[in-house]
């Protein structure tokens, strides 16, 4: 051979011999065994797996699962003064911060805002449920609307609603001093709070309407002094001198009515008023002027600002007609849709030791008479021996139609239409309602969880 035709040869070995080496490089790397072939997959988009581990808010028991709501609760803790979203598992949702203590009520409004009755900086009021504030809290915490009223005179307390016009109804308690109360007809020396309702406009802060029960008065302790007259003959009017009457109650301490919890009935334009120390709930008539609910006359009732309806307790106006219900109450949470007419209510059950839910139909005529049974039928109730909370509670309607209840010192139960009990949630805290919301409602989409 000629030296190219070597050179070319010697080459070409050099070639051959290098080619394994080529293919070892890559299997150092891969660790495959020549003979292997790699398969290489289409990766394909997929669904990003939920991270499921967290701490529970609480404990919870769960005796049928196929039977619960599963949907969001609001819960308001006032012992832990914290506000938050919750699922069923008690995995914590949202969490609201507050400027100050609850003081009681706080809900989710439609427009993703919180509505949160808290307590002012320096409340005035001794008695559980003091509050003084009225705030606004938008989806990201600012605070767009934020009212005071909180003196050594009247005082916001417990709870407030927001009306369909956009104003806010609350509670008050106004301090009459001993002389006054004396001449009212109170039977004891001292300063009485008894309750009123104002109506607020945010845009401007303005009272534009008011109640006040001090105008409603009757009593038959005195007839030297004012509201003198015959209580069992006047189921419209509020026996002042009720409470210190009745033995089974605490002693009173100014505190004589206690109102712990207010609704509107925007079809009969009613409001409604919880009033824990007489066992009752009030009815008012919400049409009149604030110059009418003053008075006995006027309003679409024609009763001014007297009671149109009450029930729960006929004792309060010595009526012999009718079974007494409450055993001090809370939350009188007005139904709509299909259960339009029906009330539910926690009833504390205090002289008892044993509390219940009642549904009650309402009648649909509101009509007080004197020596007349005049309480509602009752279309559906709960209890259970382990049910029982001295104070607030309460119970709403769940999507599926179960019953979430709200015992103040424990926790939550939801209880199906047959009254079996399928979950309950207990935590240290004081409850004083769960509002329900369904996980892709309007107001839980604009906290953008």
């Amino acid at each position: 051979m000629n030296i190219d035709t070597k050179l070319i040869f010697k080459k070409f070995i050099i070639l051959f011999l290098l080619i394994p080496n080529l293919f070892s490089c890559s299997q150092d790397d891969n660790t495959l065994e020549p003979e292997e072939t790699i398969q290489i997959e289409e990766v394909k988009d997929e669904e990003p797996i939920e991270d499921n581990s967290f701490t529970p808010i609480g404990i919870i028991e769960v005796f049928d699962e196929t039977k619960i709501d599963d949907n969001y609760i609001l819960v308001n803790d006032a012992k832990a003064n914290r506000v938050y979203l919750m699922n069923k598992e008690a995995k914590l949702i949202h969490e609201w911060s507050l400027s100050n203590n609850i003081g009681n009520d706080v809900v989710l409004l439609p427009n993703g805002k919180l509505l949160a009755a808290l307590e002012s900086d320096d409340p005035k009021m001794p008695w559980g449920g003091k509050g003084g504030r009225i705030q606004f809290v938008e989806p990201d915490g600012t605070i767009s609307w934020d009212y005071i009223l909180s003196t050594e005179y009247r005082e916001l307390h417990h709870d407030i609603e927001i009306l369909p016009n956009g104003n806010i109804i609350a509670l008050v308690w106004n301090k009459i001093n001993p002389e006054d109360a004396l001449n009212e007809g109170f039977m004891l020396d001292e300063a009485i709070y008894p309750e009123s309702v104002i109506e607020i406009n945010p845009d401007t802060d303005e009272i534009v309407w008011e109640w006040n029960s001090m105008d409603h008065l009757i009593q038959d302790y005195d007839d030297t002094k004012n509201n003198y007259g015959t209580v069992s003959e006047n189921p419209q009017l509020i026996d002042l001198n009720y409470t210190p009457q009745d033995d089974s109650l605490p002693p009173v301490s100014g505190d004589i009515m206690h109102a712990n919890a207010i609704a509107y009935d925007e079809v009969n334009d009613i409001i409604v008023i919880s009033v824990n120390s007489y066992s009752e709930v009030w009815f008012i008539d919400h049409s009149t002027t604030t110059e009418e609910a003053a008075t006995h006359a006027g309003g679409n009732y024609g009763k001014g600002g007297d009671l149109i309806y009450r029930f729960g307790n006929p004792k309060t106006y010595k009526n012999p007609e009718g079974d007494r219900l409450f055993h001090n109450n809370h939350f009188p949470n007005l139904l709509k849709g299909e259960n339009q007419g029906k009330l539910l209510i926690f009833s504390n059950g205090n002289d008892i030791k044993q509390s219940t839910v009642y549904e009650l139909e309402l009648p649909t005529t509101f009509d007080l008479k004197p020596n007349f049974n005049n309480e509602p039928s009752i279309t559906w109730s709960f209890t259970d021996p382990n049910l029982y909370s001295g104070k607030v509670s309460g119970a709403v309607i769940l999507e599926n139609g179960n019953i979430l209840i709200t015992e103040g010192d424990f926790g939550f139960w939801e209880v199906t239409r047959e009254k079996e009990v399928i979950w309950k949630f207990h935590a240290e805290g004081f409850f004083w309602r769960g509002y329900h919301y369904l996980k892709d409602a309007p107001e839980i989409n604009l906290l953008g969880l």
